[in-house]
C-alpha cells in the first residue's frame, strides 16, 4: 500500500516511500489509538548476498529509528535499498535518508 500509493523520493542508495495516513484496518475499532509511525525495509538480492543484505538492513533500521520523531503517529515509511547501499558508508546512508525524508515531507 505504501509503495503503490505513497509519496516517493529516490536517492542514490535508497528509495523512501511515505504514506502519512495509514489505512483503516478491518476489525480495528475507531477508538484504537495509533501506536506511532511504522517503518519497513526492502533489501533485495541485487544489494548483495545474505550477509550484506542483513548488514544493510541493520544499518537502515538504526538510522530510521533516529528519524521517526519527524513523522506523524499515523505514518508508514518504507525504505527500499538500492545496490549502491551495499558499499556505502553509514554517513552516506544517513545523508540519503535525511534528504529523502525532507523531500517526502516537503521540507527543504
Amino acid at each position: 500500500m505504501v509503495v503503490r500509493s505513497g509519496r516517493r523520493a529516490g536517492r542514490p542508495t535508497m528509495v523512501v516511500h511515505y504514506l502519512p495516513e495509514r489505512p483503516v484496518v478491518r476489525g480495528g475499532g475507531p477508538g484504537d489509538p495509533p501506536t506511532g509511525p511504522r517503518a519497513g525495509f526492502v533489501v533485495g538480492k541485487t544489494v548483495g548476498n545474505s550477509v550484506c543484505r542483513h548488514r544493510v538492513t541493520r544499518q537502515l533500521r538504526h538510522l530510521v529509528r533516529d528519524e521517526l520523531h519527524r513523522l506523524p503517529t499515523t505514518a508508514d515509511l518504507v525504505v527500499r535499498a538500492r545496490p549502491d547501499a551495499a558499499g556505502a558508508d553509514v554517513a552516506v546512508l544517513r545523508r540519503d535518508l535525511a534528504r529523502g525524508l525532507d523531500r517526502v515531507l516537503d521540507r527543504s
